[in-house]
């Protein structure tokens, strides 16, 4: 099943279930990759589009989050924790922490890094392979300690 349909299916169930804040959420998403297709000029996005712009919907979200968390705006940080929870969703499975740390070693081993110098070689290598499954912030953490 598509994204799109995955998304219209959660829809009707948000509007049948009177869950106006997922009812929201889900309708934002929409709305984002509509622009995304007409800004691409299509129809349809791929899967990996559909990916990057709920990857750019959700990274939205977390700095957000924790720029609300600093103000100390409580109320808007449970909004955007339940956004996120609902982003989540439909992201697919993410990395645990011993997964993503063997991707990031393979591929240190693969383009051959040995220092710091090459950190942007290893991450253009790395991002495609995780793409949607792991947070950009961390690949660059470990990247970073593997090459230290």
């Amino acid at each position: 099943m598509s994204l799109q349909e995955r998304l219209n299916q959660d829809m009707k169930q948000a509007m049948r279930n009177k869950e106006k804040d997922k009812l929201t959420v889900i309708r934002m998403v929409k709305a984002a990759l509509q622009n995304e297709a007409i800004k691409h000029g299509r129809g349809e996005l791929s899967e990996e589009e559909e990916l990057t712009v709920l990857a750019r919907e959700l990274k939205q979200r977390k700095d957000s989050l924790q720029e609300f968390k600093e103000a100390g705006r409580e109320d808007l940080v449970e909004k955007l924790n339940f956004e996120i929870e609902i982003l989540q969703a439909y992201m697919p499975k993410q990395l645990s922490e011993e997964e993503l740390e063997q991707v990031v070693q393979e591929t240190i081993t693969e383009v051959g890094a040995s220092s710091k110098k090459d950190m942007g070689k290893v991450m253009n290598a790395i991002m495609p392979k995780v793409k949607g499954k792991a947070d950009g912030s961390q690949v660059n953490k470990l990247v970073m300690k593997h090459l230290s």
